[in-house]
């Protein structure tokens, strides 16, 4: 191992985290010496030992296992950690790491609260290390795509109107096995900040940041889930309208449901003042490379698929561009975060979705709740900076935030 090679660590080896994992195999495979994997953490140690294993494949040294996240910064001497615990534990872990002088990056959302993400960034601030949000999907090619679109070549004209409309079925009579997820305190809230965080950085990265927020959030149905031998039931939401106004002038309408029976449907346009894209995909992860891209000119609507609209951006792009947003032609977005957080330990810079950006996509998820919570619209700047906290104050007492 090079005496440069970044010494890395993952906290919490679950479902997202083995994503993680193929993606760093992926990087490895381009660039031997950037890292290696010094430890695996997770409560369960089966967990961690399977990630160990699966480490020891692509790299010469097996990883040290630890249940104990305190007990592996004493004991190792790491320049980077990747967390991909429960949410309410970004902050504990994020922090730890921070504070014994580790570069993090954190899955999505940054922190389980506002003043979580914030507790977060200042122990980065304290420390002098690297803050990341793991956000994979806004460096996607059709997302990247429909940037250049939107921003650079301004094909659509002015941005006016966005929907994002999403309704299913799901049976709500089926018991489901009970996940950390459902739980309020551990997970913050439901879909509107899980797959939200997502369609929320998009929304920042797209168009800028909000103004303000009018939502209504509701659980129409019961959701039985088991937890051992007891019937448990989701305290998450199942259904959310909400209309959010950018500074920038553009109007949002978000909505989505999971209790809609007898007729499930998607619709998600981004309209301009010329025309629009037209997505094929679902509400939180677009746009997708199957959508297309529509202009006006008069009675004429011209017709272009993402897919061709992909070859223009890549062909307008210089080397060094495209080297910068796909290396080694990478275009999977975890492969790209992970990689990006790499580099910027690395060579000592900003990654692309740093803490703050974390903390701006969140405060919009947030913002969803408040409002419902309130049964008002709200300024997304006050949620930002944590004026408005009604919703968000029982999950904060809970962790002693």
């Amino acid at each position: 191992m090079s005496k440069n090679t970044l010494k890395l660590a993952m906290i919490g080896c679950g479902g997202i985290a083995q994503v993680h994992l193929n993606a760093y195999k992926q990087i490895k495979q381009k660039e031997p010496v950037k890292f290696e994997f010094a430890a695996m953490c997770d409560p369960l140690i089966k967990a961690a030992e399977n990630f160990a294993e699966q480490a020891t494949a692509f790299q010469k040294n097996k990883p040290r296992v630890y249940t104990s996240v305190h007990e592996m910064l004493e004991k190792e001497d790491l320049d980077a950690a990747d967390i991909c615990t429960p949410h309410s534990e970004h902050h504990v872990a994020g922090i730890a790491c921070l504070d014994a002088g580790v570069n993090v990056m954190i899955e999505k959302p940054l922190g389980v609260t506002v003043k979580a993400s914030k507790a977060i960034i200042a122990a980065g601030k304290r420390s002098g290390r690297i803050v990341a949000t793991a956000e994979n999907i806004r460096r996607g090619l059709s997302q990247r795509t429909s940037y250049w679109i939107i921003n650079e070549l301004k094909l659509l004209g002015m941005p006016r109107l966005l929907y994002s409309q999403q309704a299913v079925w799901s049976d709500p009579s089926v018991e489901r096995r009970w996940h950390w997820r459902i739980d309020k305190w551990m997970g913050g809230g439901g879909m509107v900040m899980d797959s939200g965080a997502h369609f929320c950085d998009t929304l920042r990265y797209l168009y800028g940041d909000p103004d303000t927020v009018y939502a209504k959030v509701q659980q129409l149905e019961k959701w039985p889930h088991k937890k051992n031998s007891e019937v448990v039931f989701d305290d998450r939401e199942d259904t959310w309208v909400a209309t959010i106004t950018f500074k920038n002038g553009l109007v949002a309408v978000w909505s989505w449901t999971m209790a809609a029976p007898g007729y499930a449907y998607t619709n998600v346009i981004h309209y301009g003042s010329k025309g629009c894209i037209l997505d094929h995909g679902d509400a939180f992860h677009g746009p997708f490379s199957s959508a297309e891209v529509i202009v006006q000119e008069g009675p004429k609507r011209i017709v272009t698929p993402m897919a061709e609209m992909q070859k223009q951006f890549l062909a307008q792009l210089d080397e060094s561009k495209k080297n910068a947003l796909f290396p080694y032609g990478f275009t999977d977005g975890f492969v790209l975060e992970c990689y990006d957080f790499l580099d910027a330990v690395e060579k000592k810079r900003k990654p692309e979705v740093d803490g703050e950006m974390g903390l701006r996509a969140k405060a919009i998820c947030e913002s969803i709740f408040e409002s419902a919570a309130l049964g008002q619209a709200v300024k997304y700047d006050d949620v930002l900076s944590g004026k408005i906290e009604e919703y968000q104050k029982p999950i904060n007492e809970h962790w002693g935030l």
